[in-house]
């Protein structure tokens, strides 16, 4: 009887065995009776599978049963005594019925146990719980009785059922093992045929193993627990009896198993090389088949960007199908590998044979492959730089193409900067071609006939050609650019001189209008004296000298732009506008200039002629006394005052002074002082008694 069979009853604990011992070292075996009316069918069917457990020897030395009547009535209590009588008569010592406290006690005369002790078979006290110690040790009693043995109901049904479940699947297996170990030693190949419908057991043999060794770790583990008083607890009797069967069926399944591993690994092996042979064939048969056939219609490299990507996307379907074919060589050099570590001398040659054959077809197919991609990777770099070279081509003679026509010298400095930055641009991707192409024709050059197993010549021939038709065809194009820039350059080069000339014409202008402002606001001072105007006299011709070298520079800056707007084949801006202005500034300066000089020539006259007749000079005086010098100062100082009051006025009409009224004033002032002492000289010297007077 399996504990499977009858999983519900023994889950209601009708009975059990705790493990526990009375003083004979015989079993106990406990009834819970409980409130409910016990079923006496399932008791027995729990009496008799509990029974089955122990040893022979075990049951020679008799049960103890103790039936918890505490909280069940008495007509049950006696129906289960009697029972006993029928189930387990001769294994059964004593029977202690555990009673409540002063409730059976008027019952109990009814029906005494001890009395019917030669017809039950066993002895049959009724005890209290408290007083079950003077029959059974406290520590072979559960905690229900007051005692400090620990059992877990559950955890012992689930054990069994683990125990037998281990025992039935580990002897099924032994049995299907040693079925496919024998069949395996005998050479009759019909009965090996036969067992390998059956070749795999029915029950995966490490999990049973692995469940053997969990149940007897488990099993021994319990020797070693104790109570938590510290009292060393024995296991129960049916668990010591588990360990050897579950060791000994432990040992056999090891060796049953070990044997069927080798018989796995020699089938193994054999259907594996089988295998490999088949698979290498197939690998062999393809790459040296339909794979170098693809590979012999891929000669091209493309005349374009977009030809040659066509052509990699193309090779890349093709390497894609050989990589399923490579992904299958490695696994296949894997496996030959592993059967060659194995060192089963029967296979080595073989293997190497099928290794050797398999690299050698892949590895020169990998290579046939590495050699057409790297070959069209250089190709589509080598268009790639051909069309941007092309692109910039394309840039540079549109912009040689259209007409100069900038504002000022700096933009045109700016586009004369940007037409070199191409122009090197171009060099260097024309340079960068030469180098790709160069790279490529070598890549071409070392194309043998065995790259795709037939000659190549003419096909490269068309990619020679192909290639050093571009390069030359790139080179003329430079070439052409190259002269038109020259032109173009020569030209803007022209204009920014032009620009430049027109610049500095305007900006002698705007000297000379300088020049201009300052003669007529800081030279206004005529002198305090003959000596002091002279030098003034000699300061402005020099200050005359540059403005007249401003206006000549000017002169000669809008003459040269006449030249390069003849030869540029432009109109100058400077005819209409900066000569007119310079010109007229010059012009006014020229008049304003020369007031300057009138005045500072009749201010020297005045201040000469008033400073010898101002002097005492006793030797001459007849000059002195000259009435006409007196005269002459009076109307030069006269004269120069009132040109000191009139504006320079130029040809188109405007006015302009020199100085401030204050400049002017205290100028025309000093003037006046210096005519009252010559007025007062003059009165001196008509009167002599004045001046004796005065003495």
């Amino acid at each position: 009887m399996e504990a499977s069979v009858i999983l519900p009853i023994l889950k209601k604990k009708l009975a059990f065995l705790s493990g526990g011992k009375d003083r004979r070292s015989g079993l106990i075996l406990t009834i819970p009776l409980c409130l409910e009316q016990t079923n006496m069918d399932e008791l027995s069917v729990t009496l008799d599978y509990l029974l089955s457990i122990p040893s022979e020897k075990c049951k020679a030395r008799g049960f103890t049963v103790i039936v918890d009547g505490r909280k069940s009535q008495w007509n049950v209590v006696k129906t289960v005594v009697l029972m006993l009588q029928n189930v387990v008569p001769a294994e059964v010592s004593l029977v202690c019925v555990v009673k409540p406290d002063e409730f059976w006690d008027k019952k109990v005369t009814h029906f005494c146990f001890w009395k019917e002790k030669d017809r039950l078979g066993f002895e049959v006290i009724l005890v209290s719980a408290n007083k079950l110690t003077r029959y059974i040790e406290p520590c072979q009693l559960t905690e229900d009785f007051g005692g400090s043995l620990t059992y877990d109901h559950m955890d012992w049904l689930n054990k069994r059922l683990v125990f037998e479940k281990f025992t039935k699947e580990s002897t099924s297996l032994l049995d299907e093992l040693a079925l496919i170990n024998n069949g395996s030693d005998k050479g009759n190949q019909e009965k090996e045929r036969s067992v390998d419908l059956n070749f795999l057991p029915s029950v995966d043999p490490e999990t049973v193993l692995q469940t053997g060794h969990e149940l007897l770790s488990e099993l021994q583990q319990r020797r070693f627990n104790g109570s938590d008083g510290g009292v060393s607890w024995s296991p129960m009797d049916d668990e010591l009896l588990a360990q050897p069967q579950v060791m000994k069926l432990l040992d056999s399944l090891r060796e049953q198993y070990t044997r069927y591993q080798e018989v796995c690994r020699q089938r193994s092996k054999r259907t594996q090389l089988e295998e490999i042979q088949q698979k290498v064939m197939q690998v062999v048969n393809w790459l040296e088949g339909p794979g170098s056939e693809q590979l012999r219609a891929q000669w091209g490299i493309g005349d374009s960007i977009r030809a040659s990507q066509a052509l990699q996307q193309k090779h890349e379907e093709i390497e894609s199908q050989h990589s399923e074919w490579f992904a299958v060589y490695v696994e296949l050099n894997q496996q030959i590998a592993a059967l060659l570590n194995a060192g089963d001398e029967e296979d080595l040659v073989e293997l190497k044979s099928l290794q050797q054959q398999l690299s050698d077809v892949c590895y020169r197919q990998a290579s046939q492959l590495e050699f057409r991609q790297n070959l069209l990777q250089a190709a589509l770099e080598f268009h790639g730089v051909a069309q941007d070279l092309s692109q910039q081509l394309d840039g540079l003679l549109g912009m040689l193409c259209v007409d100069v026509a900038p504002a000022d010298g700096a933009s045109i400095q700016q586009t004369l900067k940007l037409l070199e930055e191409k122009l090197k641009s171009v060099d260097v991707g024309l340079q960068g071609l030469r180098e790709k192409g160069q790279g490529l024709l070598d890549q071409i050059s070392n194309q043998a006939s065995w790259a795709y197993g037939k000659d190549v010549t003419i096909e490269n021939k068309e990619n020679v050609d192909h290639i050093q038709g571009v390069m030359e065809d790139m080179q003329l194009r430079k070439q052409r650019c190259e002269d038109m820039v020259d032109v173009r350059r020569l030209k803007m080069l022209q204009m920014v001189q032009l620009f430049k000339c027109e610049e500095d014409a305007a900006q002698a202008v705007e000297w000379l209008s300088e020049l201009l402002d300052a003669l007529l606001k800081t030279h206004i001072r005529l002198g305090d004296d003959a000596q002091e105007t002279k030098v003034l006299l000699e300061k402005h011709r020099k200050f005359v000298d540059v403005a007249q070298s401003t206006y000549d520079y000017g002169r000669q800056l809008l003459q040269a732009t006449v030249v390069l707007c003849q030869s540029l084949r432009c109109t100058s801006r400077s005819s209409g506008d900066t000569l007119p202005r310079l010109n007229r500034v010059w012009k006014q300066f020229t008049i304003a200039s020369e007031e300057r000089v009138h005045r500072l020539e009749m201010a020297i006259a005045f201040h000469s002629n008033a400073e010898k007749i101002l002097q005492d000079c006793p030797e001459e005086p007849e000059a002195i006394n000259d009435e006409e010098q007196f005269d002459e100062i009076e109307a030069v100082g006269k004269s120069l005052l009132d040109r000191l009051t009139v504006p320079v006025v130029y040809p188109d009409g405007t006015e302009q002074y020199f100085g401030s009224p204050s400049d002017m004033a205290s100028t025309a002032e000093h003037i006046r002082d210096r005519m009252k002492l010559v007025s007062l000289k003059r009165q001196q010297l008509r009167h002599p008694e004045m001046m004796t007077t005065e003495s």
